[in-house]
Parts: structure tokens; C-alpha cells; sequence
């Protein structure tokens, strides 16, 4: 890989996934890009803020990035803060937190596909993986709850499939597919961490390394799947 982009670079997974990538392509030029601003100690990176729900300052960088691009990550999700905590029951529900996590969760990832599938790398295999998650599917959905994130992650999922099968057409070399990272130690998996089953619980640069794995050995006809860290099919 040549020429790689980061999305979300100062967060725990986005972080991990951009010192791995550099480690493992040390001759690539990776663009990373965050909603606050960052420095990487790293050769060959270039960092760039960026709110990616402001899609004309979106499309002013991307317009920077010289094509083609091998890889795209999507590395940004919302599942609480402060103020705003994952539903147990219906009554917790509100248009603010809906709004808010289908925002970051689905809209962002979407708006960056709209402005970089078009510079993915047509003559080579080249990749566009967003960060999702286990509990957007609906087959697998057994417990309930966390309405906001599941619906924004199931919503991102059904972007991801949609847009493989109309980027099908135009570029056959590319692979368009979403990433559960298993429960990362982060500031997001945090206020759940006790439920956790015993080594369930991955450090970030296990869990990069494991979906840079998944992502070096996707192929084409693969196209539009949710895969998790280990390579395993979602359903839907």
C-alpha cells in the first residue's frame, strides 16, 4: 500500500491502527485525519482536523489527497458521554441521542465514502473499512436495548452493502466492508467493561492488528460483508 487515510486518528482504535499501519508499510504515505488536532512522532504522516459532518470542508480535503488511495479507514464511532448514556428501555429514548449517534455513526462514515470511493486505487486491490460494530446486526440481536447504536451501526451496514454493489461497476478491484473491532479497552467500552467475558477484552493494537489482518486478506468478491477482528462473517 502506497497511499493510506485514517479517519478519527486520535481515537483509541484510529490511534492503534495508525501506528500498526506505519509500522507495516513504512514506504506509505498516511493521511490521518481527527476532529481535534493531532502529531504523530511517525515518518510520512500528515495530519489533518477535520469535522466530517461538514461536508465542504470534507470535500476541500479529500480534493488534497493525490489518488489513488489503497486504503481507507474509518475509525470513528460514538457510543456515550456525559451526557448521554446507551438505552435500556424505550423510555429512554429521545430524538438528541438518535440524532447524535446516527450523526457520527452513520451520516460521518457516509459522507466520507461519498468524497473518497471515487479515489480508490482502480488498477490494484484497494480497500474502504469502516469501523462497526456486533450489535447492529439484526439476526444476532438477542438481549435488546442501546436502541441509538445498534439502529445507527445497523444503518451504517446497509450504506456499506449498498455502496459495494453500486462500486462494483465503476471499480472491480475494490473491497468496501465494515469492522466490528471485538470490545476494545477504550474510553467508549469503559462503563461496560465488568460484563465482559475473561479475554474478551483486547488491547488496541491486538484488535488493529487483527482487522489490518482481516483487511490484507479481503478480496474483491467479498465486497460489502461486516466482518469481525478474526475474520468471521456478521449476519445481517
Amino acid at each position: 500500500m502506497d497511499n493510506i487515510v485514517v479517519f478519527g486518528g486520535s481515537g483509541t482504535i484510529g490511534k492503534a491502527l495508525v501506528q500498526k499501519l506505519s509500522s507495516e508499510y513504512p514506504s506509505a504515505f498516511l493521511h490521518v485525519f481527527s476532529r481535534r488536532e493531532i502529531t504523530y512522532s511517525l515518518p510520512k504522516i500528515t495530519c489533518y482536523e477535520l469535522d466530517f459532518l461538514n461536508e465542504e470542508e470534507l470535500s476541500l480535503k479529500a480534493n488534497m489527497i493525490k489518488e489513488p488511495v489503497d486504503l481507507v479507514i474509518v475509525a470513528t464511532g460514538k457510543l456515550h458521554d456525559k451526557d448521554l448514556m446507551p438505552e435500556k428501555s424505550l423510555k429512554d429514548l429521545s430524538y438528541e441521542k438518535l440524532a447524535e449517534l446516527y450523526a457520527v455513526n452513520t451520516i460521518g462514515p457516509t459522507l466520507v465514502a461519498k468524497h473518497f470511493l471515487p479515489k480508490l486505487n482502480r488498477k490494484s486491490r484497494s480497500v474502504f473499512a469502516a469501523i462497526s460494530a456486533r450489535v447492529g446486526s439484526i439476526g444476532d440481536n438477542r438481549l435488546g436495548g442501546w436502541y441509538a447504536y445498534r439502529m445507527s451501526k445497523t444503518a451504517l451496514n446497509m450504506f456499506i452493502k449498498t455502496a459495494s454493489i453500486e462500486i462494483k461497476r465503476t471499480n472491480k478491484n475494490a473491497v468496501i466492508i465494515g469492522l466490528h473491532p471485538g470490545t476494545v479497552d477504550s474510553d467508549l467500552s469503559k462503563p461496560f467493561q465488568a460484563n465482559v467475558p475473561k479475554g474478551k477484552l483486547f488491547p488496541s493494537d491486538y484488535s488493529a492488528e487483527k482487522m489490518i489482518s482481516v483487511i490484507e486478506e479481503i478480496t474483491p468478491d467479498k465486497s460489502g460483508q461486516i466482518l469481525a477482528w478474526d475474520g468471521q462473517v456478521i449476519p445481517d
